[in-house]
């Protein structure tokens, strides 16, 4: 899988995509992440990216010739890649999703920066992806967020039996978990995951993974 990113901090992004599971991924080619500086596409000498609203208003907002660009730039490489605009206004980020861009074999992230976009921006993209119902300075974080949820569920980037009875799978929460001491000031852990009975164990952790509260 390919995973774009557009971005006007791209230093965000370097020291993450080479730690833990997701440069282990992409080292061992099982994902191939692009960083892309949205202000190498920007206009002029000063390589600008945003402009003043029209009508007044706080704040500058990024135009849309230069996402088109920048899009367009993406797309000669990666025809194929979905591009997903990332704003409060998208749809509410889940695992659903996760496991459904998982399953593409490119995806585009379009970080947002400032006021907000140019409403014309809208009309680029395929779908716009919001991470919860709150504001954040860019939409880097919710971009590290998608990343790192979506690479985790490539083939082989993880044991198959770690990506089972996850949270949110099925709409359950994750079974309690233990490890040494079973006996921590008195709180004793359950004396069936000391059995040794695989089936009475999973049946054990089945039971015990509660419905994910509706929000």
């Amino acid at each position: 899988m390919t995973i774009n990113v557009l971005t006007l901090f791209p230093e965000i992004f370097n020291t993450y995509i080479q730690t833990s599971i997701i440069g282990k991924a992409v080292k061992n080619n099982l994902v191939e992440i692009n960083i892309y500086n949205l202000r190498d596409f920007g206009l002029g000498e000063r390589k600008s990216v945003d402009g003043k609203p029209y009508g007044g208003g706080g704040g500058m907002v990024l135009r849309v010739d230069v996402i088109d660009k920048a899009i367009k730039k993406i797309r000669l490489t990666d025809p194929k890649t979905e591009i997903i605009l990332l704003c409060p206004k998208g749809i509410t980020y889940s695992q659903k999703t996760a496991t459904e861009l998982s399953q593409k074999p490119s995806i585009t992230l379009i970080c947002g920066h400032y006021q907000g976009f140019d409403h014309r921006i809208y009309e680029l993209v395929d779908q716009v992806i919001s991470i919860g119902d709150y504001i954040t300075t860019g939409g880097e974080t919710a971009a590290l967020s998608i990343l790192d949820s979506v690479t985790r569920l490539q083939p082989d980037v993880l044991n198959p039996e770690s990506l089972t009875g996850e949270t949110f799978q099925d709409n359950l929460t994750e079974t309690p978990l233990y490890t040494e001491p079973s006996d921590f000031g008195g709180q004793k852990v359950p004396e069936i995951l000391l059995s040794g009975h695989h089936r009475v164990i999973g049946e054990y952790r089945q039971k015990n993974r509660k419905k994910i509260p509706v929000r």
